[in-house]
């Protein structure tokens, strides 16, 4: 027997009631806590500016779905695995049929899931929901760039950066900036 983590596939918004569901079958005996070790419910943290204001809110990282870490035995994990999949709101495990063994996801998957939700060590990253387009006129906020006026140059998505032309001693200069540190004119 190995410890995976497995993928369950939930309906959107019962999330959290199968996470408690699971939680209480470990801790009352309904489901033997070697075999089912941990549930989670993996989300993350998004910053959004709204009104020239930041506004921090948890996310689901995978809305409709749920991780669960398992030591599957070969013989008997039929018992287990039919117990979750009688919860209501549960619909299967991710690729497979119901009469087929669960199949987990690798290693490399699961740690970089735990690392975005911030359940691991490692760089949790805040992901912004940005609405800046090549183009507009930003007013640069905080940083040493403070108080310059300039446009967008170029929208750095996957690194939460723009990068903004401002004129500096009369001279058009491209500067590197978070996008929590501009806002819209």
């Amino acid at each position: 027997m190995a410890r995976n983590w497995y993928i369950v596939h939930v309906f959107t918004g019962y999330e959290q009631k199968i996470f408690r569901t699971l939680s209480e079958m470990i801790t009352e005996n309904k489901i033997d806590s070697s075999v089912l070790i941990q549930v989670k419910v993996p989300t993350e943290e998004i910053t959004e500016v709204r009104n020239n204001k930041k506004h921090t809110k948890n996310s689901l990282l995978l809305p409709g779905y749920i991780m669960v870490e398992m030591d599957l035995p070969q013989i008997g994990w039929k018992d287990v695995c039919s117990q979750i999949r009688r919860i209501q709101g549960v619909t299967g495990f991710v690729g497979t049929s119901p009469s087929e063994r669960p199949r987990p996801i690798s290693a490399e998957e699961a740690k970089r899931m735990l690392q975005a939700a911030g359940e691991l060590k490692g760089d949790k990253t805040v992901r912004v929901k940005q609405s800046y387009d090549v183009g507009d006129k930003v007013k640069i906020t905080e940083g040493p760039f403070a108080t310059f006026s300039g446009s967008v140059e170029e929208v750095m998505a996957e690194k939460n950066k723009l990068r903004v032309s401002v004129q500096i001693f009369g001279r058009v200069t491209p500067v590197e900036v978070d996008v929590l540190q501009v806002e819209k004119i």
